[in-house]
């Protein structure tokens, strides 16, 4: 079967070759090698022309995020082919590198998904007949894990097999760099490239991974690494009589949601000095089907029920639950009449920073040059902490590997100390030994946090209330538009530009002060005049109103949907909550027109 990426609606471009979606489809059916379970799903599928269209129209999508997409039988489905697909890709770009650099090969790890383990192994196998060693985590282990591994082995790249927090039908596949961020922008174009050129999915060839182990260019590793990760995660902890004193007693309810988190997460407490702390048994157990949550994301309140009834069961202070793949966090805190209520992304990641930087300048360790990261669609909530202990905060675009990115220029030119970094997505990063998204480092830091206000008489969502009343009621919303299966990307590109050119000049009668429109790279004023953006080219746009308020708008990266994040500023709660209302209106007016 020939195919490209680049694509129209439903037929697929080669040369002279077009295919449409069924004739691409009638391959996979007649292919006598095809697997066997994805051959019966092919076969469960048949008449189907919906279910068929949507499997077979276009190729997955491999971008700088990788690919995630629903697990099945066609070139729009995650399987053994399209992962073989990428992988191959990856070989080829790893071919044309020096032969030391090559040597250096690749570290591989996965999540509790379905077929997880199944798309790791593949991958070595591919990596192996090019003669590319690949070290491979011996059963599931952490995200952050193995982006500390590949820094850890110096390994020139990294696979993680993972969805993160979508539903079980799921499955992705995400490329690491050398530094342990997912690949940039320039790299993983020319993988992408390579991918490309892989034309027929069933010609790729693997190497016999028993041969592969024999001769050592297949390594299975895994206590060694993850005690040289968990030696790390103790640094993390900032004040260690504060956890020693207070620590024993707070009670606290864990939970990996059915994932890679209770690997490393229980020990990584037990190591920092928090021993009172209780896991929901039946979501501790690594279960693909994720049987006791419909959705396994830490920022949606369903996803915390169990924890909430084990945590009223003990009076826990404190609920903490990560992803399937342990690299994003969230948490709930207990109130005076016993109910929990949960912190959103933005509140968390100004909590920890303040805590943070109060920490260090107690201690005297506050560098001159301290600086903290955070994604353009993150809440000012924490600019403005960081700002009043002279700190920096450096914006950049969506994606952890920006952030990354900055760890690598301030560990290269010295020119700022790392203290933090996040996305309003549930995503942190404390110390740079990882440099993705890291649960594991953020549950330990939690904790303590969680243990200087009980040590004040407070909890968390108290301590949250001291830093409304100094610093202003911050909220933000993020919502989101849908657009899945055929036609869906054209659908959200039809919607871009409709912001593009149809340009708002206010939500809710507030004026747009100016648009920051990162395609163009170029910030334009109500007056007319324009300034440059010093951030690389992305199809997003902000808007800045003269309230203080700011809309951006982005297509999702891993997801068919487009999103809008929305922040605001009140003199109470309730203020910034009505105005959160009534831009979310406005959005919806707009769209809607």
């Amino acid at each position: 079967m020939l195919y490209t990426s680049f694509v129209s609606t439903n037929k697929l471009e080669l040369g002279m070759v077009s295919l449409s979606w069924q004739d691409t489809y009638n391959t996979w059916k007649n292919q006598a090698t095809l697997e066997s379970s994805l051959k019966q799903e092919l076969t469960a599928m048949a008449g189907d022309n919906a279910a068929l269209e949507d499997a077979f129209y276009e190729p997955m999508e491999f971008g700088t995020a990788g690919m995630r997409g629903v697990l099945g039988p066609g070139i729009n489905r995650m399987n053994i082919y399209t992962v073989r697909q990428a992988t191959e890709g990856l070989a080829r770009f790893m071919d044309t590198l020096p032969a030391d650099v090559k040597e250096r090969g690749v570290a591989i790890s996965f999540d509790s998904r379905h077929h997880s383990k199944d798309f790791a192994h593949e991958s070595a196998r591919v990596l192996g007949l090019h003669g590319i060693k690949s070290f491979v985590f011996e059963s599931l282990r952490p995200t952050p894990e193995l982006s500390f591994t590949v820094r850890h082995l110096h390994t020139y790249a990294g696979i993680m097999i993972t969805a993160s927090h979508n539903p079980k039908q799921y499955n992705g596949y995400k490329i690491y760099g050398e530094d342990g961020g997912q690949m940039p922008p320039k790299e993983s174009d020319l993988i992408t490239s390579y991918i490309r050129k892989v034309a027929d999915l069933f010609a790729i060839e693997v190497a016999d991974e028993a041969q592969l182990l024999a001769d050592h260019t297949e390594t299975i590793i895994g206590d060694d690494v993850d005690q040289a990760y968990l030696a790390k995660v103790k640094e993390v902890t900032i004040n260690q009589k504060l956890v020693d004193e207070v620590g024993k007693d707070m009670k606290l309810v864990f939970t990996p949601l059915h994932g890679t988190g209770r690997m490393l997460g229980e020990k990584a407490l037990k190591n920092a000095g928090f021993k009172n702390f209780s896991v929901v048994k039946e979501q501790a157990v690594a279960d693909p089907e994720f049987s006791t949550v419909k959705f396994p994301n830490p920022e949606f309140p369903e996803a915390f029920k169990m924890a909430i009834d084990l945590g009223k069961k003990e009076d826990a202070d404190v609920l903490i639950a990560v992803d399937p793949d342990a690299d994003r966090l969230g948490t709930a805190v207990r109130q005076p009449d016993g109910e929990y209520v949960l912190l959103t992304g933005n509140q968390i990641a100004a909590v920890l920073l303040h805590y943070i930087l109060q920490a260090n300048k107690d201690a005297g360790t506050l560098p001159d040059n301290a600086a903290a990261v955070k994604s353009i669609v993150s809440s000012e909530f924490a600019t403005k902490i960081a700002k009043s202990y002279g700190v920096q905060m450096i914006n950049v675009l969506t994606g952890f590997k920006y952030i990354a990115e900055q760890i690598e220029h301030f560990e290269a030119t010295g020119e700022h100390t790392y203290m933090f970094g996040f996305e309003e997505s549930y995503g942190y990063l404390i110390k740079p030994f990882v440099h993705d998204k890291d649960a594991i480092q953020t549950t330990v830091l939690l904790a303590e946090v969680a243990a200087y206000y009980k040590q004040q008489g407070k909890n968390l969502y108290d301590g949250l209330q001291d830093l409304f009343a100094e610093y202003g009621y911050f909220r933000e919303k993020t919502t989101s538009e849908e657009f899945d299966g055929v036609g869906g990307s054209e659908k959200i590109a039809a919607l871009m530009t409709k912001f593009r050119e149809e340009a708002p000049t206010d939500f809710a009668g507030y004026t747009v002060d100016s648009t920051e429109d990162f395609q163009s790279q170029t910030e334009t004023f109500a007056d007319g005049h324009t300034a440059p953006i010093a951030l690389p080219e992305a199809n997003v746009l902000k808007y800045k109103l003269t309230d203080g308020t700011w809309i951006a708008i982005r297509p999702s990266g891993t997801e068919p949907k487009i999103k809008f994040y929305i922040g605001t500023l009140g003199n109470s709660l309730a203020e910034a909550n009505n105005k959160l209302a009534q831009f979310e209106a406005a959005i919806q007016a707009f769209i809607k027109e």
